[in-house]
């Protein structure tokens, strides 16, 4: 950990090389008024929205729409499978059902999925949802689905000797549309206040004790549940693709972390709210996952609870390159060949596909050694086979 010094808070980063843009952000984040004690900035951190990727905020009273981000509850699910071994026929036939069960991308379910797989009907659960219930017939449709970007579904053999499937995925649409609804309605009224906190900072905050921030924290919870509902599905219909294949196999538990949320929490003798974006909570002996790319090794953690980092660790490896730059930069070629000389069955195809490549991010290797006072590392997964959206 290395502090960074501002006018106000201070910055503590667990990285080295904070690029300029993220770091200027983490600033702005530290001279805001409703700040608490300090800025935690994760190994993976890049730059995003207002704040940066892999960034941890503590806020006394009042909630920020775009520390959470648009894809709400967005996070991770994994599960040991009892099998031992896996050939790369059967390793494609699975692959082969999962696609057929679980829309990938744009796509989506042509019939709505059974309100039972739904965290609970809006207009029955809570009266103060309007995003939610105006969206929920909709999201019918989506759960289960794995949208597009850094979502996958992987494959991965363990170090402890198991064959595990490993989720990254969020609350699709429905979590999209109740954050860029309560952003916007926090500008207009942090314009309408004259408020402190400079428009082009794109930090825009909601008091708690108002309609509008309790109405956010409601349908911000609701997305959360979404995002792990949406994840269970798709474990579901994988675990039916497994079994096709592997009759009984069954497994251990589910493993679920988000890295994008808002929740009270108890740090440095206040309650808080902490907003974690692209950041996982990591409280002392807390199962956690840490995701690498599609050719690097990912992890199960168990968290230290360390209190700087508001018990907190990476969410991923974290971006090296934005989007645009990797189909630019990197070859297609080269990253082909190095996941064929893993053995990975992987999908990158085009020019457009290295978006995701491993190129693209950082080293999880530096990433892990740079937290290691975050969380222990229970077992290394590498990735046999990845479905992208």
């Amino acid at each position: 950990m290395k502090v960074i010094p501002t006018n106000d808070l201070p910055i503590k980063a667990w990285l080295t090389d904070l690029e300029p843009g993220a770091e200027l952000q983490a600033a702005n984040l530290a001279n805001l008024p409703f700040a608490y004690h300090h800025i935690a900035i994760m190994p993976d951190c890049h730059q995003g929205y207002g704040m940066p990727i892999g960034g941890v905020l503590a806020t006394d009273g009042v909630v920020v729409p775009n520390a959470v981000g648009v894809d709400i509850g967005c996070g991770m699910c994994a599960l040991r499978t009892n099998l031992m071994e896996m050939d790369r026929p059967t390793l494609k036939a699975i692959m082969g059902q999962i696609r057929e069960t679980v829309p990938v991308g744009f796509s989506h379910h042509k019939e709505a999925q059974d309100n039972d797989y739904m965290p609970g009907h809006p207009d029955v659960r809570e009266q103060t949802l309007p995003v939610v219930r105006r969206e929920y017939d909709s999201a019918r449709k989506q759960i289960g689905t794995l949208g597009g970007g850094n979502h996958f579904i992987e494959i991965q053999r363990g170090s402890d000797g198991r064959i595990w499937v490993m989720i990254h995925s969020g609350s699709r649409n429905i979590g999209k549309q109740v954050a860029e609804h309560y952003n916007k309605l926090a500008v207009g009224l942090n314009e309408r206040w004259h408020s402190a906190v400079p428009k082009a900072w794109e930090l825009a905050f909601l008091p708690l004790d108002s309609d509008e921030g309790q109405a956010y924290m409601a349908e911000m919870q609701y997305c959360v549940e979404f995002a792990l509902a949406n994840r269970k599905l798709m474990m579901a219909r994988i675990s039916e693709a497994i079994d096709a294949q592997f009759p009984g196999v069954g497994g251990g538990d589910l493993i679920n972390i988000a890295h994008n949320y808002a929740a009270m929490e108890h740090h440095f003798g206040k309650n808080v709210l902490i907003h974690r974006k692209g950041a996982t909570r990591a409280r002392d002996g807390e199962a956690g996952i840490i995701p690498g790319s599609q050719g690097t090794k990912s992890y199960i953690v168990r968290g230290k609870g360390n209190r700087e980092s508001f018990e907190s660790c990476s969410h991923g490896a974290g971006r090296k390159m934005g989007r645009k730059q990797a189909c630019r930069e990197l070859s297609l070629e080269d990253e082909i060949r190095r996941l064929g000389e893993q053995g990975i069955v992987h999908a990158i195809r085009r020019q457009d596909d290295l978006d995701e490549a491993p190129g693209a991010y950082k080293d999880i290797s530096e990433v892990m050694a740079n937290q290691a006072d975050l969380v222990d590392i229970v077992v290394e997964l590498t990735p046999m086979g990845v479905i992208k959206g």
